[in-house]
């Protein structure tokens, strides 16, 4: 794909989608090929992870995901999106180590 994918652009609208902070949400862009046998019309596959919250119902998270569609579609990109919830007890995370000075 050719089309410019503007990140910050697209950061900022999927905060103001999931009432969330830039430190929260990580955009990752990351070119590869599709080799599954399942095609799409899309220009970028969204793959979101989100802490399952009470409030974080199916019609509420559905919602976002068009949103989050849509917010692409701003920029002219097909967005085939993907959110799956986790538990927080059931949630590991292993940053890298700060450096010594």
């Amino acid at each position: 794909m050719t089309k410019p994918i503007p990140l910050a652009s697209l950061q900022s609208k999927l905060c103001k989608i999931w009432g969330t902070k830039p430190a929260t949400t990580k955009l990752i862009l990351s070119r590869v090929e599709d080799w599954t046998s399942e095609s799409f019309n899309e220009d970028v596959y969204v793959d979101i992870r989100a802490y399952g919250k009470p409030e974080r119902t199916r019609e509420f998270v559905l919602d976002g995901m068009k949103q989050v569609q849509g917010a692409f579609k701003d920029h002219d990109l097909i967005a085939n999106v993907r959110l799956e919830t986790y538990e927080g007890e059931r949630y590991f995370h292993v940053p890298p180590p700060i450096p010594d000075n």
